[in-house]
């Protein structure tokens, strides 16, 4: 019944370090300051799934030692979560049937118009072989309850997604968000973990600010809660947080499993929620 989320990637969309820049926590040899682009992927007893393929997926995919997928899911259709299409390719090589990838119907008709040949009728099979699936609600993909999450980001639109495991546990993982709306908020009730963007301590005209995340977590009230999308701006070797809220890390394994816990295994430590 244990079921694995890894965030393959935990940086903003050039990642951290940033080319050409001298600041303290791109010359870092913290390994938590080593950020590829946001990418999370889940392992369930019956599923293997990826959401967002950003520039990074290739190198992401070979440490954690990914080989197939079930299924894909998109937040939104900037280029730092699907620059890694053509990288699909390799899951769907071994695979008799298209991958399904889900995404809502703007975010569809963006990654159609970016990647015209992958869905085209005479695809060749050594290529990227989507099966498109457009999101309109909830829905169910192997032993994985799957709740879309509207969300406000820029000028487009941007999912974050709750997952309910078989174990019963519940995590959300809204990577690019400005602001949630009213009608998502009792979507996001009762979780056991909450993943949100945290781009920076100040101020953004699209993504959240540190304080804004914090802002969010308060109101929401998880039972823990991770830190994601971060710039050079956060320094995960002296940055104080609230007690229950952690930045989150590139390698990263959360497992959730049947009561009592949910463990949180950052190397070389395990903590317990």
């Amino acid at each position: 019944m244990s079921s694995t989320v890894t965030f393959l990637g935990t940086g903003t969309s050039v990642g951290v370090p940033v080319i050409g820049c001298p600041c303290a926590v791109c010359a870092s040899p913290h390994p938590h300051n080593n950020r590829t682009r946001s990418s999370i992927h889940l392992q369930t007893p019956e599923l293997s799934l990826l959401v967002d393929f950003g520039p990074d997926l290739r190198l992401q995919a070979l440490r954690e030692k990914i080989t197939s997928l079930d299924a894909v899911l998109l937040t939104h259709s900037h280029l730092d979560h699907i620059a890694g299409f053509d990288e699909l390719r390799a899951f769907c090589w071994h695979r008799k049937v298209p991958l399904p990838i889900f995404a809502g119907p703007e975010t569809m008709t963006s990654l159609k118009a970016t990647f015209p040949w992958a869905f085209s009728d005479h695809t060749h099979r050594g290529y990227v072989r989507p099966d498109p699936q457009v999101i309109d609600g909830a829905f169910t993909l192997g032993d994985l309850h799957i709740t879309p999450l509207p969300v406000k980001h820029a000028d487009l639109e941007t999912f974050g997604f709750r997952f309910d495991f078989p174990s019963g546990q519940s995590f959300a993982y809204i990577s690019d968000v400005k602001s949630i709306p009213e009608g998502t908020l009792p979507l996001l009730t009762g979780l056991d973990l909450l993943t949100i963007d945290a781009l920076r301590p100040g101020f953004h005209k699209t993504h959240m600010s540190l304080e804004e995340s914090l802002a969010a977590i308060r109101s929401i009230a998880p039972r823990a809660s991770l830190l994601t999308h971060l710039s050079h701006e956060l320094d995960a070797s002296s940055l104080e947080l609230p007690e229950h809220v952690s930045l989150a890390h590139d390698g990263l394994k959360l497992h959730f499993q049947p009561a009592p816990a949910l463990a949180i295994v950052h190397e070389p430590t395990v903590y317990s929620i």
